[in-house]
């Protein structure tokens, strides 16, 4: 499968959003279809991870490892693995972030290597999994933002991300996917000039 590369921006400072980053439950309830069910050792979390793509829907049960994390350079490796019981699905991924100042914003860049075996494998093939990655990144940075924008730690704790609407994200995913590859082939046949 590809590795699904995405960069964004998040309109707070370098050093504010890198605290944030190693509060795992707080990262862990921005990320739609995520949840912390426990901390299993220094650095080794439990969770489940929901997702539903049209008539697809799993629910992988699983563990992630922090790898390493360096503050100097602001980057970090997670490791995670996780298998749908229903579903008979299993997933892993490998998922290094870095971030760097961007002139009172903070740029983070993050690479996915993920690996998916049974149905949900379909979607990975085809570049659909990338267009739906977008989506689903584009809500966790306004989570983020949210959460670091609240005025009380409370209301911080509590901002969480949204639902994963499957058929809705299907939708999304598939348009961006058409008007990508659209895109692409009517670069291939321009005559060239």
């Amino acid at each position: 499968m590809p590795v699904i590369v995405q960069k964004f921006d998040v309109r707070r400072p370098l050093p504010d959003l890198w605290i944030l980053f190693q509060d795992v439950p707080q990262i862990v309830s921005c990320m739609p279809g995520a949840e912390l069910t426990d901390e299993v050792g220094p650095n080794r979390f439990k969770g489940r991870l929901s997702v539903k793509l049209g008539p697809v829907s799993a629910s992988f049960d699983g563990e992630a490892t922090l790898e390493e994390m360096d503050a100097g350079t602001h980057r970090a490796r997670i490791r995670g693995k996780g298998i749908d019981r229903r579903g008979g699905n299993r997933g892993s991924a490998v998922v290094t972030y870095e971030l760097t100042e961007a002139g009172g914003s903070t740029t983070v860049e993050l690479s996915a290597d993920v690996t998916l075996q049974g149905r949900l494998a379909q979607f990975g093939r085809t570049g659909l999994l990338e267009e739906v990655s977008k989506t689903l990144t584009a809500e966790f940075v306004a989570c983020l933002e949210a959460k670091m924008s609240a005025s009380t730690p409370e209301q911080a704790a509590a901002t969480e991300a949204g639902k994963v609407k499957g058929i809705r994200l299907l939708l999304i995913g598939l348009w961006r996917w058409i008007k990508s590859a659209f895109g692409r082939w009517r670069k291939r046949d321009r005559p060239a000039r």
